[in-house]
């Protein structure tokens, strides 16, 4: 035998009763179909009865409502005699209650009693059509089987008298029966109710009664999921649970089944199908005894519970009494207050509790009153309540047998700026929970579920600021290389905001590279950079990167709000990393704190690893003696491309136009450039030194910085005929012009120098780039990069390789 239970939006509509009678024909078993109230009916039936009692009349609309409701169900279903015949029978029971209804209002009184038999009316009324509806059904009436106390409300089922009740009812039963959940009655005959979700109990107790073979609950989703989807968009089916950890993810928020159905099918050891009657092809959630897992998935679901008080009674009075926990939980089921999660410090100093927000003010006033005494005197000094607060929960018995699970999840937790305020775990490992703000269940939620069940694929959300040469291009590189890098990195690197100086594009679920300009253009927000960078943190989105590919002075002032907010940055940007010593420090330490990232490695050699090798040296206990290098890729063009038949002048506007200058070449030209980038690698060399504390030997006039670009590019050529002649001696003397950047014994400086043949940096072509590194262990030969140093495409390059270490694989 089998007992099937449909729920409310199975049996929604007319259309859906059809599909769950498809189900029923289809079985080869005998079947027990248990069937829950129309869609919504219970609580229509539940609001009449309440403004019954205020003596509105309104209660006859909801009255109308739910008479026509079942009326179109039974006019859609049925037809002929049939029709007429159902159709009087169902119109009989609404009649019983529109004058219950109507008693209720006449005397102004709703009692726990009178509300029991009123809730039970839409099971009744559904099971009678569904069970006219299925030939050959019978209809058995569940209230006169399920026996409980007279706690009308929340009665309790008294098993000593319904399962012999129930055996009997269906002693030699064949075919196929219907019957109403959630209805039971007391030993005199009253209507009871099991508790909303109580169809689930009333299914669970027919199984466990006649030893079914299987219970299925159907319902609306394809089974238990491994999250919220309306939350994870990745969230899937878990195939399989324990009873107990069916158990835990349905007190924790999981609306799939009813928690105390769990028991009685538990106790007789009968799995338990989770399907969907609109999709009866899907294969469901199985609950059947505890099993191993395997150790690669430790836990089995994720699940939560919004709109949580946290209450903590604090005092120094109550490290070793006796009896406090016992007067504070007495106190809270006087009030009939649940306690939903409880956390307690071992020096017994405070104790908290979690509670529906609904109730805080109740609680708080019985433990006031429960502990007036203690407060006067000190002994306790605080009553705290907390609100807007979500408990999330990881459930799964592997747990017990994998190490390191509380580690990971607080480790990932913290990672990404999310702060625990409450802890709960029981000594079983099965269920870990903890207590976050509501503004941070969202990324809770993601950053756990990524960690647990898509640890194969890590997620990147990246926003980026500055779409120009550089920005364009990282884009292009991302598009390109995304499948790539899924399929063999398993890194998922998703753009979820753009923004220019005007306009900003934000999307949580991900923005379309292709054509993403256009609809930065016509559906972008007006922005500002405060704007772009207050809406980065409010998406408060786990693994986070602000990727800044300007070169703006205010843009870098946003870093430091955006590491606190556990954003990690990547930047192309040289102004915040060579600003002064204390704000290049105070960022490099807030990253660490948070543990994010702050990568800068485009600052100084475009796409060339010289920041990251230099980082390696330095963690790997070396100790850099000296620095050497040619860092601008623009004035190595200059000097390589300057020719009797290329002037100087005409060399500046070939590299402005090859995209190797800074938008304004003087920059270049000044040293200013070099020395910032001599800057940064003295300071990630261990070193402090400021700006002042670099020698800049100019070889462009001063006058010549002065004024607009107009007028520097109507000046610049009176420096060719010089440059010629200088040039000339040069090549006659086998030597060549390289800017360099030294820094040794404490002594920084940048300047143009000749360089002879057989030097390192002679032999440099184009834009390229080269850094010596002398150090302890690299002394007598020092370490060498070299490569390309300038060009949208390899900075662009350099920002992606970042991007992709912000992420770990």
């Amino acid at each position: 035998m089998k007992v099937l239970k449909f729920g409310g939006t199975s049996v929604g509509s007319a259309e859906n009763i059809r599909r769950v009678k498809e189900i029923v024909k289809s079985q080869s078993d005998d079947v027990i179909v248990v069937v829950s109230a129309l869609g919504g009916i219970t609580d229509k039936i539940l609001n009449a009865s309440k403004m019954a009692v205020l003596g509105t009349e309104y209660f006859n609309t909801e009255i109308t409502g739910i008479r026509g409701r079942h009326e179109e169900v039974v006019e859609s279903l049925f037809e002929g005699e049939k029709k007429e015949e159902v159709k009087d029978r169902v119109s009989k029971l609404l009649d019983e209650l529109e004058k219950v209804i109507q008693g209720v209002s006449m005397i102004g009184e709703l009692t726990p009693k009178t509300l029991d038999k009123i809730g039970g009316f839409g099971e009744r009324l559904s099971s009678l059509i569904i069970s006219e509806f299925i030939e050959g059904a019978q209809w058995v009436d569940s209230s006169r089987l399920i026996k409980t106390d007279s706690a009308f409300g929340k009665a309790q089922v008294d098993f000593h008298v319904t399962m012999p009740l129930i055996r009997e009812k269906f002693n030699g039963f064949t075919g196929i029966c219907v019957a109403p959940g959630f209805v039971s009655s007391n030993r005199e005959g009253d209507y009871t109710t099991l508790g909303r979700g109580g169809s689930d109990y009333t299914a669970a107790i027919f199984a466990a009664a006649l030893n079914a073979s299987v219970l299925e609950i159907w319902t609306d989703v394809d089974g238990f999921m491994t999250a919220d989807p309306r939350v994870i968009s990745k969230a899937y089916v878990i195939k399989s649970l324990s009873y107990a950890e069916a158990m835990e993810l349905s007190h924790f928020g999981a609306k799939v089944i009813y928690p105390p159905t769990i028991l009685p099918v538990y106790k007789k050891g009968i799995p338990t199908w989770i399907k969907n009657t609109l999709r009866p092809e899907a294969e469901g959630t199985l609950i059947t005894e505890s099993r191993k897992n395997g150790k690669d998935l430790p836990i089995k679901g994720i699940s939560s519970i919004s709109n949580i008080t946290l209450m903590t009674v604090q005092g120094l009075g109550m490290v070793g009494v006796t009896g406090i926990s016992m007067r504070l939980f007495g106190a809270l089921a006087k009030e009939n207050i649940n306690v939903i999660l409880i956390s307690q410090a071992s020096s017994e100093n405070s104790i908290s509790v979690a509670i529906d927000t609904t109730k805080a003010e109740l609680a708080e006033a019985a433990i006031r009153q429960e502990f007036e005494r203690e407060i006067a005197v000190g002994k306790i000094n605080k009553v705290e309540m907390e609100s807007d607060l979500s408990i999330v929960a990881i459930v799964g018995e592997n747990m017990k047998h994998s190490t390191g699970i509380a580690g990971k999840l607080f480790n990932t937790i913290g990672k990404n700026g999310i702060n625990i305020i409450a802890i709960a775990q029981g000594a079983s490992e099965l269920n870990i929970s903890w207590v976050v703000k509501n503004s941070d269940l969202r990324k809770t939620l993601n950053v756990v579920h990524e960690s647990f069940f898509l640890s194969e694929n890590v997620e990147v959300n990246v926003f980026l600021l500055g779409i120009g040469l550089v920005g364009g291009n990282l884009l292009n590189q991302i598009q390109h290389q995304q499948e790539k890098l899924l399929k063999e990195k398993h890194l998922k690197i998703k753009l979820v905001g753009v923004a220019n100086s005007r306009k900003m594009l934000l999307n949580r679920e991900g923005i379309d590279i292709e054509g993403f300009k256009d609809k930065l253009e016509h559906e972008g927000q007006h922005s500002s950079l405060h704007l772009y960078k207050q809406a980065v943190i409010d998406m408060n989105i786990f693994n986070s990167v602000f990727v800044d590919c300007t070169a703006a002075t205010a843009a870098a002032d946003l870093y430091a709000d955006l590491l606190n907010a556990n954003v990690s940055i990547v930047t192309a940007n040289k102004v915040a990393a060579s600003s002064e010593y204390e704000n290049y420090l105070m960022l490099k330490k807030i990253a660490k704190r948070k543990g994010v990232k702050f990568l800068f490695e485009t600052n100084v050699g475009a796409g060339l690893p010289i920041i990251n090798t230099l980082n390696d040296l330095v963690n790997a206990g070396d100790k850099i003696q000296k620095i050497e290098a040619v860092l601008s890729g623009t004035l190595n063009f200059i000097f390589n491309t300057i020719s009797a038949d290329v002037p100087f002048s005409q060399t500046i506007k070939m590299a402005k136009e090859q995209g190797y200058s800074e938008p304004d070449p003087r920059i270049d030209l000044s040293g200013i450039d070099v020395m910032r980038k001599l800057l940064i690698l003295v300071r990630e060399s261990g070193y402090k030194i400021e700006k002042e504390d670099v020698a800049i030997n100019k070889f462009v006039p001063d006058e010549f910085f002065a004024g607009s670009m107009d007028d520097f590019w109507a000046g610049i050529p009176q420096l060719d005929a010089d440059f010629e002649a200088r040039r000339k001696v040069l090549e006659s003397q086998n030597k060549c012009w390289r800017f360099v950047a030294k820094y040794e014994d404490g002594r920084a400086e940048v300047g143009l120098q000749e360089i002879t043949q057989g030097h390192p940096f002679f032999d440099l072509q184009g834009s390229n780039n080269l850094v010596m590194f002398t150090t302890e262990r690299y002394h007598e030969f020092p370490m060498i990069i070299k490569g390309y140093g300038a060009g949208a495409a390899v900075t662009a390059a350099g920002v992606f390789a970042d991007i992709i270490r912000v992420s770990n694989v």
